[in-house]
């Protein structure tokens, strides 16, 4: 990432010791132009720095994740947010991303991960922890425009899984050769293979014709 401009990040959360694992993660990353552990301040000091993307916790007192984001949004449109909570709570991602969130991850995410997903907000992107995409993208998409409330069920295979593996697993599923798996998400060949190999090791499978049969069954594609 040393060719790209940083993207200017602010921290929003009440603990003190996550904030700290947070900087930690993005390191030099990122341009971390300030942080907050409440509502009011936060909205003012990112409205006075305008950065790029707000990770910001959920639930906080004084209205939350949700506050800031309204708080904002408002005076600064530009301003991108990526939540970042230990909640799965279909609730609490509906309202976010109604509220106008740019994306939702939960605080298991790898540091890489992180990272990359701030990346991908700052350029326009929405970024989503794999396990709520897809009723994220139902709820919004259903006929009468109303939220389904129930969050997927636990599948202990598929969150074995990194992020990033289950990116290659659904393009295998779609039929993309293993070139063009890593022109798309911009990677090496080597790298595409040897996270091909780490979810046939995870899932137990033998060959590219199960991981596409076991991705299908899940409705993954």
């Amino acid at each position: 990432m040393s060719d790209i401009a940083l993207p200017r990040v602010f921290l929003v959360d009440d603990h003190a010791l996550i904030r700290s694992g947070i900087r930690t993660e993005l390191g030099t990353q990122v341009d971390l132009v300030g942080e907050a552990d409440e509502v009011e301040a936060a909205i003012e000091m990112i409205i006075e720095r305008s950065p790029d993307v707000v990770l910001l916790d959920v639930h906080m007192p004084d209205g939350g994740g949700r506050a800031v984001l309204e708080g904002v949004i408002t005076k600064q449109p530009t301003v991108k947010f990526l939540a970042l909570s230990v909640s799965d709570a279909a609730e609490d991602v509906i309202a976010l991303i109604r509220a106008g969130a740019r994306g939702y991850v939960t605080k298991n995410i790898e540091g890489p991960e992180l990272i990359e997903a701030i990346y991908r907000i700052a350029a326009g992107d929405a970024v989503f922890s794999s396990r709520l995409a897809g009723f994220v993208l139902d709820a919004f998409a259903s006929q009468n425009g109303e939220a389904e409330l129930t969050p997927p069920p636990f599948d202990p295979e598929l969150d074995q899984l990194t992020v990033r593996e289950r990116e290659v697993l659904r393009l295998i599923a779609r039929g993309y050769a293993y070139k063009e798996i890593a022109t798309e998400l911009s990677i090496s060949i080597k790298t595409v293979e040897s996270h091909v190999s780490a979810v046939l090791r995870k899932l137990q499978l033998s060959n590219r014709h199960q991981l596409t049969k076991w991705a299908t069954e899940r409705r993954l594609l």
